[in-house]
């Protein structure tokens, strides 16, 4: 493969630049990927900004990847030149232990290698969809439909999988009582989402600025945390909570909001470390849980589902020379919802 033109960061505190990369030569289990477009997901910001304490420089960021296949290895049967394909946060596992075996490769024993920030078993650096291509195990390939236009597709990879995963592992659907926190990248993809499997969906956002999107996305009511009256109003009314923001919460307070029994799974990740009370939990017999993504097949049925249902993600199609100031932009919620980078646009 020859090389590749890529947004990196050299050292922590350094911005985005433009820089060449090498990938790995086309082996016969391989896909081979021109990239067309890459999503901005907060945990890139998070990684270059090393607050989860596992930076590796340099990093190509980008774990939202959609474009079109250029070439297969010689065992590779299911993909062909010229497929509209997707990689997620994975891209490779061992394949060999129990997880993997029940197509949970997330929870891969070895464990599982991320498409950036990591290293491969061969002990390289990943690097991720700021770049123009990439070779990819066609273990970790997803088909995009053709109903999903490749951009608009691209969230989907992480932002997509990790709140269809939960919603489907705690059986969400008709007849659901389901509050999503938060309106950002990860929340309104959540909001259609549930709407689709046929839950009764409810935001509860910092203020109602966005209020008529979320109406707009299939949520039936929207609520404004900020006002004290709200949790009141809405004690003990959901089944399941879908927290999806990276700051930390009064989450004695959300629990309360759940029925007896109800649960309440975040997939946002902050900084600090969250505090509770036992009796938060223990009045209802409530959960709180978590949830990362999902595997292969649980993605490429995500994908599937949000083809047939018409679930996409609202974005905001950016260029190279203005993914610095997209990321300040993410950090202050400034953007509706998810930022996508044209990835023709790195480079020469």
């Amino acid at each position: 493969m020859p090389a590749t033109h890529a947004l990196s960061t050299d050292a922590l505190g350094s911005p985005l630049t433009a820089s060449t990369i090498e990938r790995r030569a086309l082996g016969p289990h391989d896909v081979a990927i021109d990239i067309r477009f890459c999503g901005i997901c907060h945990s890139d910001i998070h990684q270059v900004k090393n607050e989860w304490g596992n930076a590796k420089f340099p990093m190509v960021p980008g774990h939202e990847i959609t474009g079109v296949v250029t070439a297969t290895g010689s065992e590779v049967s299911r993909f062909s030149a010229g497929d509209r394909v997707g990689v997620g946060c994975m891209v490779d596992s061992c394949g060999e232990c129990e997880f993997c075996l029940e197509s949970e490769e997330q929870f891969c024993t070895k464990p599982s290698v991320q498409t950036y920030n990591d290293r491969g078993y061969d002990g390289e650096l990943t690097f991720g969809g700021y770049s123009g291509q990439i070779v990819v195990s066609d273990r970790f390939v997803l088909s995009i439909p053709d109903s999903l236009e490749l951009d608009e597709a691209a969230p989907l990879l992480c932002a997509g999988i990790t709140t269809f995963s939960p919603l489907r592992h705690w059986n969400v659907g008709p007849g659901t009582k389901v509050a999503v926190v938060g309106m950002g990248g990860l929340g309104h993809v959540a909001v259609k989402l549930a709407a689709a499997m046929g839950a009764e969906v409810t935001v509860l956002s910092q203020s109602l600025s966005k209020q008529e999107d979320g109406l707009r996305f299939g949520a039936k009511d929207y609520y404004a945390t900020s006002e004290r009256s709200t949790f009141k109003e809405l004690a003990a009314r959901f089944d399941f909570i879908l927290n999806t923001v990276s700051a930390n919460l009064d989450l004695g307070a959300y629990l309360s909001l759940l029925r007896p029994n109800g649960v309440m799974v975040s997939v946002g990740v902050p900084t600090k470390p969250d505090m509770i009370h036992a009796f938060a939990l223990i009045a209802g017999r409530r959960s709180l849980a978590g949830s990362p993504i999902g595997g292969i097949a649980q993605t490429q049925e995500m994908l599937d589902f949000c083809g047939e249902h018409g679930v996409a993600p609202q974005i905001e199609l950016i260029g190279a020379d203005d993914v610095n100031d997209a990321y300040g932009r993410v950090e202050r919620s400034e953007v509706r919802y998810r930022f996508v980078i044209d990835v023709s646009t790195i480079g020469g």
